[in-house]
């Protein structure tokens, strides 16, 4: 009688402790097929660009830049304040580098760019100050979780000169105008740039 009595109970906690073994399970297969930067590193170690065809190189490539476009929103930060592909940049040719950036800016970053050239002055230079606020804060968050102290040796998330010119010229045309270097330079900025204008605080009062 009492083991009938009990065997329920038995059955139930059986039942829950297999749920929150799956649960584990499941937690950690997500957690270990999440795209992160390190993996990203990974993989550009596990390829000698230098070494692969025309052809191949467009393929690893475009791999890459696929890659950066799957990364959450704080790891493709995190990719860009740590320089991740630098090595492979440094590589590529004019061409290339091009084709490259083209592919891993977000979309609508084009249409992003005309409405704010169209924005009132007050409300281009809060975009401006929110952009590169936020950016120096992602920095410094990701810095810190490296373990990097905090001192006044880090170099800035965007150069002085790289700030005066976003700040005083026509960003369309400067965009445009630039080479794929100081595109490369550019891309969080006008991605950072994006988020905001999608989150409406350059139009909120202060």
């Amino acid at each position: 009688m009492l083991s009938q009595r009990w065997r329920p109970v038995f059955i139930s906690a059986l039942a829950i402790i297999a749920i929150w073994i799956l649960a584990i399970i499941g937690f950690n297969v997500a957690k270990n097929s999440r795209l992160t930067a390190e993996k990203v590193h990974a993989y550009m170690e596990s390829v000698d660009l230098s070494k692969l065809t025309s052809a191949q190189r467009d393929r690893a490539i475009q791999k890459l830049a696929d890659k950066l476009n799957s990364l959450p929103v704080e790891e493709r930060r995190r990719a860009q304040v740590e320089r991740v592909t630098q090595p492979w940049f440094e590589q590529m040719t004019e061409a290339e580098k091009s084709k490259f950036l083209e592919a891993t800016m977000p979309a609508g970053f084009k249409q992003m760019l005309t409405a704010f050239e169209q924005l009132p002055e007050e409300q281009r230079r809060r975009t401006i100050e929110d952009t590169l606020r936020r950016l120096k804060e992602s920095k410094a968050r990701t810095l810190a979780g490296e373990g990097f102290p905090e001192g006044t040796n880090r170099p800035p998330p965007v150069s002085k000169e790289l700030q005066a010119k976003i700040r005083n010229m026509d960003l369309t045309a400067f965009y445009s105008q630039s080479s794929a270097q100081t595109k490369a330079e550019l891309a969080p900025i006008l991605e950072e740039m994006q988020r905001v204008m999608e989150s409406g605080r350059p139009f909120r009062g202060r």
